[in-house]
Formats: C-alpha cells, sequence, structure tokens
C-alpha cells in the first residue's frame, strides 16, 4: 500500500512510519517539519491546512493519523483547532480522495475520567468529562473518526497508553530530568498499578492495525505492554537505567491534585517556557491506578508484544550508557 503518515517528525510517528515501511510499504510522512524517516518521502504542512492535507492524501491507500497538539497545558483554542479541526480536516480529504483506509492514534486519556482505571477494555471516549485541553479534544477527535467509518473509508482507533523508550524528550527525559534535579516525588503510597507501551510495541500495534483495518474497523482499542508496576516500581527501574536517583520523598495525593488546578490556571495567564512542574491530570496519573485488559486487542489486531518492560529498561540503560560514554 501507499501509506500516509501524519505526525512522523514526532518520537511515535517516526516509529510508526519506520514499522510501516518494515512491513513492505510505501510511506508518505505529512508535518511540518522533516521526519528523518529512511525510506519515507516527506510532504511538508500543517494539519490544519485544507490545500496541504488535500494534496498530502492524493493516491494513497491508507492513513495513519498522529498529527496532533500534545502538552500539558496551552490555549484550549490550540488543542481544538489542531487536534479537532486538523482531524476533520483530514477525513474531509480522505473522503474526497476515496482513501479507504484509516488509523487514528488516540490516547487512553480520551476516556479516563480521574479515577482508578483497574482491567478495563477500551471505553467510549468522552469528551465531558476527559481530564485537561488534550484528553478533551482526542475524545472529540476520535468520536469525529469513528463517526466517519463506513464501506469507503474504514477507521479504526487505536490508543497507545504512556509510550516510551530511548530519545523519548517527552516522558522518559522528563523524568530523568526531575530526579536528577531532586524534583521527583511519589505522589500518595506509590502503589497505584500503571501499565506502559513501549516504542517499539507501540508502533508495531499501530502497524498490525493499519493490516487489520478491513477486519477490525469502526472500533477502539488500548495498546499496552500488559504488564503493570506500581508506580514507584516503574519510576524506580526508569531512574536506574539514567543513573539517576530515585524519588525519596512523598506528596499527598490530594495536595498534588490541588496544586496542579492552581498551577495549571496560572500557567493559562503566564505560560513558562516549558511544560509546568504538575498539572491536576499528571497528578491523577501518577496517584491512580491505569491498566487495560489485552484479550480484545491482541485477539483483533495479530498483535502480541515483542519488547518486555524490563527488555526495555535493559534498552533504556544502554541507551544512557551510550551517551555517557559519547558525551
Amino acid at each position: 500500500m501507499k501509506v500516509l503518515v501524519t505526525g512522523a517528525s514526532g518520537f511515535l510517528g517516526r516509529a510508526v512510519a519506520a514499522a510501516v515501511i518494515d512491513a513492505g510499504h510505501e510511506v508518505r510522512c505529512f508535518q511540518r517539519r522533516p521526519s528523518g524517516v529512511p525510506g519515507a518521502t516527506d510532504v511538508l504542512g500543517s494539519i490544519t491546512d485544507p490545500v496541504a492535507v488535500a494534496e498530502a492524501v492524493t493516491g494513497v491507500d491508507a492513513i495513519v493519523h498522529l498529527a496532533a497538539k500534545v502538552s500539558l497545558t496551552g490555549r484550549p483554542a490550540e488543542f481544538e483547532a489542531v487536534n479537532v479541526g486538523g482531524t476533520r480536516t483530514l477525513l474531509d480529504a480522505a473522503r474526497a480522495a476515496e482513501v479507504p483506509r484509516l488509523v487514528f492514534v488516540s490516547s487512553p486519556s480520551v476516556a479516563h475520567a480521574g479515577t482508578s482505571i483497574t482491567g478495563s477494555d477500551a471505553l467510549p471516549a468522552d469528551p465531558a468529562h476527559a481530564r485537561g485541553d488534550y484528553a478533551r479534544t482526542k475524545a472529540s477527535a476520535e468520536l469525529l473518526a469513528l463517526a466517519a467509518d463506513s464501506p469507503e473509508l474504514r477507521v479504526v482507533a487505536v490508543r497507545p497508553h504512556l509510550v516510551w523508550g530511548p530519545g523519548d524528550t517527552q516522558l522518559i527525559a522528563r523524568i530523568v530530568e526531575r530526579a536528577r534535579a531532586g524534583r521527583l516525588p511519589l505522589l500518595g503510597h506509590g502503589a497505584a498499578l500503571i501499565d506502559t507501551t513501549y516504542i517499539d510495541n507501540a508502533a508495531a500495534a499501530i502497524a498490525a492495525a493499519l493490516e487489520r483495518v478491513d477486519a477490525v474497523h469502526g472500533n477502539a482499542y488500548v495498546i499496552t505492554n500488559g504488564e503493570p508496576r506500581p508506580v514507584a516500581e516503574l519510576l524506580a527501574g526508569i531512574c536506574a537505567a539514567a543513573c539517576v536517583p530515585a524519588p525519596a520523598w512523598r506528596v499527598p495525593a490530594s495536595l498534588a491534585r490541588a496544586a496542579g488546578s492552581v498551577i495549571e490556571a496560572v500557567w493559562r495567564v503566564a505560560p513558562g517556557d516549558d511544560e509546568p512542574p504538575m498539572t491536576r491530570f499528571l497528578a491523577e496519573q501518577l496517584s491512580t491506578a491505569h491498566w487495560f485488559d489485552q484479550r480484545r486487542t491482541r485477539s483483533d489486531l495479530h498483535w502480541t508484544p515483542a519488547v518486555s518492560l524490563d527488555e526495555g529498561l535493559s534498552r533504556l540503560a544502554e541507551h544512557y550508557r551510550s551517551a555517557s560514554a559519547s558525551a
């Protein structure tokens, strides 16, 4: 197939584009800056530009849509324009170009209302109760995408959960940076079970969804390693891989949530140069359980994770050793 991958300059997008190429497909990448994916053809532009999007979708057999505004804070209008408006623009262009397949890359946060998730399958996306502008707009975008599912445009939604691995400048880099500076606490007791997804597994699952979209369209699937660990153990493993101290102090979860709400309000008025140190959404993610039943995902997508969590941590440690040796 000729496959368009949007948002391929990001950590997950690059890995997905590479996995689709490895599966034998021709890949066109669409984003605002070069993707750097070997073997792919870049088309530069914004997902909010109808003319650029129409050009990008012309002549493709399938689309994998990852382009999104991903942040803990920001102007609500920007999230709406990119995540909802951009998805609507892409769907309109795909229908006009008679593209038959679309994989919408979503997030489990679209169905997370701030309480624990323990062994659930993919619950319906719920913009009204999703926490924060990113989750809210991704929930609305997922509903748009699945509403467009038809025999002519077959759509499947996949929700990779907490994707991480070597080279991750978001989740891993922020954990390591804060741990090195002594600013990484445990929220609450640190025993909440959290599942995550190693980058290679997330990319392979999305590539599998592309192969299976004709059989499973109309559905949403959560993707994880299927290895929930206590958050304290998970953070300690990441810190050990990077040779930085693990969290040694605790903050009550209720206090962190309250502080996160205040910081979010301040950040909207006077945003800092980086992500805020805490938000209510982040506090909830670090203090409540969120792990998922993977049986339907693995059965329907004909996919199982190839890299265990412990192997992923070993690869992360090797990455940091190599970076230290070359510094």
